[in-house]
């Protein structure tokens, strides 16, 4: 990813990103925030080296992006992990599809993977699955939700 920066102080600004690949021979340096962090647009963190950035982009960053390039150094996003509840799925493509309409009319987010369905560690889920007696388990993840379609909601 190619960025658009300016330097005050000690502080790189990052103000776009864009898709680019890592190249050969790039040392990785990680920033880690946590997930609510980078939906956001403006924020700041420290990378591993101690470098400080400060974000104010159109979007918010993902797991994996390079947000920044410059002296043999390649800047990467490392999301934190946190509790999540973890539902084992099988080859059941019906209890898949309710789990994900129960729990999005919870108004949580889900993540959907060929194994599992994980949603946020919180009592109202575990409870809704407590009472439907389905099997769960907590577990501590990258939490990577599927993304919103653009299509509003609205009661």
């Amino acid at each position: 990813m190619l960025t658009s920066s300016c330097r005050t102080n000690s502080l790189e600004i990052i103000c776009s990103v864009q898709e680019s690949p890592q190249r050969e021979g790039e040392t990785i340096v990680t920033l880690t925030a946590d997930r609510a962090t980078l939906a956001k647009r403006r924020w700041r963190g420290v990378a591993q080296d101690g470098r400080e950035f400060g974000f104010d982009l159109d979007h918010g960053l993902v797991d994996g992006s390079v947000f920044h390039r410059g002296a043999g150094k390649c800047y990467v996003i490392s999301q934190a992990s946190e509790p999540v509840l973890e539902i084992e799925l099988g080859r059941n493509s019906v209890l898949a599809a309710v789990l994900a309409w129960q729990i999005g009319n919870l108004h949580f987010p889900i993540e959907v993977t060929e194994s599992v369905i994980r949603s946020p560690d919180d009592p109202a889920i575990r409870q809704m699955l407590q009472r439907e007696a389905i099997a769960w388990r907590p577990a501590t993840a990258v939490f990577r939700p599927l993304r919103s379609t653009g299509h509003a909601h609205h009661h």
